[in-house]
């Protein structure tokens, strides 16, 4: 891969992880339409890692009241007082769905879900969805009042991410619209739920680089490549959490199914 090619991919993957518009579908398409050589998932997947370190370093403070209320619950302390306890619990009880899932499909995944058509099909539909989430949506509903059902519910709809095109952050989103969450809270949970996944596939990540015989200038170019996609990402989760305190969701609606239609055009 050349160094350009890295860097590119790191900013992309940075943009569009937590944006509504697909990273895996973008890490796709870019190679494809340029016509470089597919970058491979163990690439992608060090990406996803840059992106989990950005939400962790730009939710230091969640975090780390989420982990401490956890350990109330487990220490013996309820959770009518403790709701940043019973988040933590709603954040893990939605990331089981994903993460079975995710184990059972690796090999489609990994195959061909990344055909140019898949992406552009899981594009132009689920971009219609969060549309339609976004018009019905109330906009009423907190994070507080968030339940351990609809936590599960939100995680169900998220292993639909795992075909690339769909955009993790885009279905759970959706997902929370739907349930009349207002638009910066479900985003907020979006990213929240995105950290235990991300802390899982990264040790994956790691735990397979470490076993590739990878030569020292590719080892220099994914650091590029994560740097990148790490600071793009940071300063994509304080834009887009303005954003959406403001404005809807459309734009992003517009661009997935322009996309869509563009990768049908080149592909067929």
């Amino acid at each position: 891969m050349e160094w350009l090619h890295g860097i590119i991919l790191g900013l992309i993957q940075g943009v569009t992880e937590l944006l509504p518009v697909s990273s895996s579908g973008h890490l796709i398409l870019v190679p494809y339409f340029f016509q470089w050589q597919d970058q491979g998932l163990l690439f992608d997947m060090a990406l996803n890692t840059a992106t989990l370190l950005a939400l962790i370093i730009y939710f230091r403070q969640d975090v780390f009241g989420l982990a401490q209320g956890w350990f109330r619950t487990l220490s013996g302390g309820g959770m009518a007082d403790n709701p940043q306890g019973r988040m933590a619990w709603a954040i893990g009880l939605a990331t089981i769905p994903a993460g079975v899932t995710g184990v059972l499909i690796k090999g489609y995944v990994e195959g061909s879900a990344r055909d140019p058509r898949v992406v552009g099909s899981t594009l132009i539909f689920y971009g219609l969805l969060l549309w339609l989430a976004d018009r019905r949506a109330s906009l009423v509903r907190s994070l507080d009042t968030l339940t351990l059902r609809e936590a599960l519910l939100i995680g169900m709809a998220q292993t639909l991410a795992l075909v690339p095109g769909t955009s993790r952050s885009g279905i759970t989103i959706t997902a929370a619209l739907f349930l009349g969450f207002n638009r910066e809270a479900s985003a907020r949970f979006a990213f929240f739920l995105a950290i235990p996944i991300g802390i899982a596939v990264g040790i994956l990540d790691i735990k397979e680089l470490l076993h590739e015989k990878i030569p020292l200038a590719a080892w220099l170019q994914i650091g590029v490549a994560f740097l990148a996609a790490t600071l793009s990402a940071l300063a994509v989760i304080h834009w887009l959490l303005g954003w959406l305190r403001r404005h809807n969701l459309t734009p992003f609606v517009v661009y997935r199914v322009l996309l869509g239609m563009v990768v049908f055009w080149l592909a067929f």
